[in-house]
């Protein structure tokens, strides 16, 4: 099922863990709240998700590499961004400001540009406890960037909840002004 209702747009960005296999959840609840979805994935999170699947439900191709400027746009620009999962990889070097992947140059770019973003990590025990993820967190916090904490590392048994990173986007954002991304994010909801 692809839907192709006008209607605000939303990245969702894809890292290599194992339940990046389970990403259909994510797309299936986000376009039943009446988003339209393009996927991006990291170069190492190709061999995780059902490529075929994923352009076959969403009616767009997945997005891993950098384009050539002779070759136009296929994803219109994000009203939001969901990152799940997340990995410590990609936390800490989006955090840093690091843009050598698309994934990665897409998240810098949203955050630069006001774009409303929610973030799923996913990631060992172990890297959780490291100092360098907690200060990434506190960065990407500062930047505006809505962090899931229900489940600290992500990397827990049962339910991923993905479902979680999209209520992260509904919820108002205090303190600071509304922008054009906070404003499609309440447009979904509002189509009943």
């Amino acid at each position: 099922m692809t839907d192709r209702t006008p209607g605000p747009f939303l990245y969702v960005v894809v890292c290599a863990a194992q339940v990046a296999t389970q990403i259909d959840e994510l797309i299936t609840a986000a376009q039943e709240r009446r988003w339209r979805v393009g996927v991006v994935v990291t170069p190492q999170a190709l061999g995780f998700v059902d490529r075929a699947a994923i352009e076959a439900r969403t009616g767009l191709p997945i997005r891993s590499a950098w384009r050539r400027p002779d070759e136009p746009r296929p994803l219109p620009p994000p009203d939001a961004v969901v990152v799940a999962p997340a990995t410590f990889n990609t936390i800490n070097k989006w955090a840093a400001g690091i843009s050598d992947t698309l994934a990665l140059g897409i998240l810098c770019e949203s955050v630069g540009s006001g774009v409303p973003i929610a973030v799923l990590p996913c990631l060992s025990a172990a890297q959780a406890t490291h100092p360098a993820y907690a200060q990434s967190l506190q960065r990407l916090r500062s930047m505006g960037v809505l962090v899931d904490d229900a489940a600290p590392g992500g990397a827990g048994g049962g339910s991923f909840g993905w479902s979680r990173a999209l209520e992260l986007l509904e919820r108002p954002s205090p303190g600071r002004p509304p922008t054009e991304g906070d404003r499609a994010v309440q447009a979904p909801r509002d189509r009943g």
